[in-house]
């Protein structure tokens, strides 16, 4: 039995890797993510939370999130993001009555600092370019780049060599 314990932190800043069932590529398409980024909306409406950063690939994604002062509750946000795009992705369910689409559990990494925080941000912005799916952050559609760029905190040419700051990161 594992003794696994997550980090709770209310109001915490938080790391996610969420990986789909037996790596399979789900988000191939604008269809696809939309079902997930409507999941995530729906979530969101009930139970706010705030994404610095988001990357989208076909088999797993990464995100931070900023939780509401008071508020540890990450695990529900999940289980009810995965649950509102499974029932759009796949409506067969096994003997447990899951959807296979998405990996029972997700990672979490609670974001210590403003280093940290930076080195997150680079590590989801960078992940297409890791993955060989675009030459530069900028090419990849389903990421929050373009929105971090607008903010000044990136520019556009970043990352066309693999960043300094997630050199032996390993976040999958």
């Amino acid at each position: 039995m594992s003794h696994y314990h997550r980090a709770h932190i209310p109001g915490g800043v938080y790391f996610f890797t969420v990986v789909t069932h037996d790596r399979t590529p789900i988000f191939i398409n604008e269809g696809r993510v939309e079902i997930l980024r409507a999941a995530i909306r729906k979530v969101m409406a009930t139970r706010p939370f705030q994404i610095d950063a988001m990357v989208v690939l076909p088999e797993h994604l990464h995100c931070i999130w900023q939780m509401p002062d008071g508020d540890t509750d990450y695990s529900s946000r999940w289980r009810e993001i995965k649950k509102a795009a499974s029932r759009q992705i796949n409506p067969v369910t096994n003997k447990r009555n899951e959807r296979m689409v998405w990996q029972r559990r997700f990672w979490e990494h609670a974001i210590r600092d403003e280093e940290d925080w930076r080195r997150h941000m680079d590590y989801i912005h960078y992940n297409p370019v890791k993955h060989g799916l675009a030459n530069r952050p900028c090419e990849w559609q389903w990421s929050s780049f373009s929105n971090a760029v607008s903010k000044g905190w990136y520019e556009e040419s970043w990352g066309v060599g693999e960043p300094a700051t997630v050199i032996g990161m390993n976040c999958e």
